[in-house]
């Protein structure tokens, strides 16, 4: 083999080693893949309230201050009054905006943008209601409710010094301690419960928007052992039309009489009738107090005790505000110190009815309503009378009520008390390993 040829051999295998040695050394050289991390996106979740998703807007929350109108507050937002007017006008046939009260929240929702425009006002008179002026496009008006839930409880308990004691130290607000008072006012008095008496309710507690708790609502049925005495307590509703409801014992006697024995729910007696009491700030001179007063804060909204006729409803510099209200030839009742009445004369008044509120108005030294009972024509110690008893439950009822509390007798006499041992009783095996 000639020189030139071995020459030309060799220049092509050097080229192919090149190529090869190229081909390898891109394959090694190839970047490698880039991990891309995946970023989750999460959406707001929506948040509706007065019945709009709060997503949408700027919320502005606040409450009424001293001085504080309607316009006032639209123009502290930067709308002019000519827009201020519109509103108010479109506005007036379902919302009085002169009626904002002091310390009421209200709500305003606003553009979500660089100039935030207010878009709807939202005022709330009470933790349910509220209402709703929208002027975002046309302007309209409404009243509203926010969402209500009950959810039944159930409680026991033996009384070891008082019913509120006994309620506080299981967390239970001292509200269901009046609410049960109020239901066996005539046949059990509070004030003087033994030891070892017990109990056990069945309730409802009442929630706004699912999770505000606004309180008991009302209980469905207690069982209250007085004395070794039982007393059973059943709601049921008496007149479906009216929405009127009362407590019947197990065999359907009503456990109320004719009258309230308070006009007052939340009440304790800072005085009672005394035809020989002495005041020292009279000389420690003798001077009846012919009424009851049942001491309550400024407010504390004043109940009828019986139904009847409003014969006076007016003031004098020693009652203050009153009401007088004749029930039948026999009683009369009057409610003094009132803050302010909400009846009229001659307007026929049912048992419970609200006819005014607790005040400071007259001779008093502090809030309070001095409930007066007249019989015959004479002023009398209301917790002295054998008074009579409320209307019974109607033949047409009495079948169906005995019907209807059946289940819930059942459910009362099932609830324990939490004192009581749970007793493990040996079996007949364990008796003959033990023998």
């Amino acid at each position: 083999m000639d020189q030139t040829r071995i020459s030309r051999l060799g220049k092509k295998c050097i080229t192919v080693l090149v190529l090869a040695l190229s081909f390898f050394s891109c394959k090694n050289d190839k970047p490698e893949q880039e991990v891309v991390e995946e970023v989750a996106v999460i959406e707001p979740q929506d948040i509706y309230e007065f019945g709009f998703n709060l997503n949408d807007y700027i919320v502005k929350r606040d409450t009424i201050r001293k001085g504080d109108s309607f316009g006032i507050i639209m123009e502290r937002n930067k709308i002019g009054y000519p827009k201020i007017f519109q509103i108010a006008e479109g506005a007036k046939d379902s919302f009085d905006i002169r009626k904002l009260q002091i310390g009421k929240p209200y709500t305003i929702l606003c553009s979500k943008d660089t100039l935030q425009e207010p878009k709807c006002f939202i005022y709330q008179p009470n933790r349910e209601e509220y209402y709703v002026v929208n002027f975002n496009d046309s302007i309209h008006a409404y009243k509203s409710r926010k969402p209500i839930k009950y959810v039944e409880k159930e409680i026991s308990g033996v009384i070891t010094s008082n019913i509120s004691e006994t309620l506080d130290e299981k967390g239970i607000s001292f509200i269901l301690a009046y609410k049960m008072s109020d239901i066996y006012a005539w046949t059990i008095d509070f004030t003087r419960l033994q030891k070892g008496d017990n109990f056990k309710v069945i309730y409802t507690d009442k929630y706004i928007d699912d999770s505000i708790y606004a309180g008991i609502h009302e209980i469905k049925a207690a069982y209250f052992e007085h004395k070794n005495e039982p007393f059973y307590a059943f709601e049921f509703e008496t007149d479906s039309i009216k929405g009127l409801s009362d407590y019947f014992n197990e065999e359907a006697k009503n456990l109320r009489r004719a009258f309230l024995k308070a006009p007052v729910e939340y009440k304790r007696i800072s005085s009672r009738y005394n035809l020989r009491r002495r005041i020292a700030l009279y000389g420690n001179r003798i001077r009846p107090h012919k009424g009851t007063d049942f001491s309550a804060n400024v407010g504390t909204p004043i109940r009828a005790t019986a139904n009847g006729t409003v014969t006076k409803s007016a003031y004098t510099r020693g009652n203050g505000n009153y009401v007088k209200i004749r029930h039948n030839n026999t009683y009369e009742t009057q409610y003094l110190h009132m803050k302010k009445q909400n009846v009229k004369v001659g307007q026929y008044v049912k048992q419970g009815d609200v006819i005014g509120w607790v005040g400071m108005t007259g001779n008093t030294s502090g809030p309070h309503v001095c409930y007066r009972f007249w019989k015959n024509g004479k002023q009398v110690d209301p917790f002295k009378q054998k008074l009579p008893e409320a209307e019974p439950i109607s033949d047409s009822l009495r079948v169906r009520y005995l019907e209807f509390i059946k289940p819930l007798k059942k459910q009362l006499d099932g609830i324990g008390f939490e004192n009581e041992m749970d007793i493990d009783l040996p079996t007949s095996s364990e008796i003959t390993d033990l023998q």
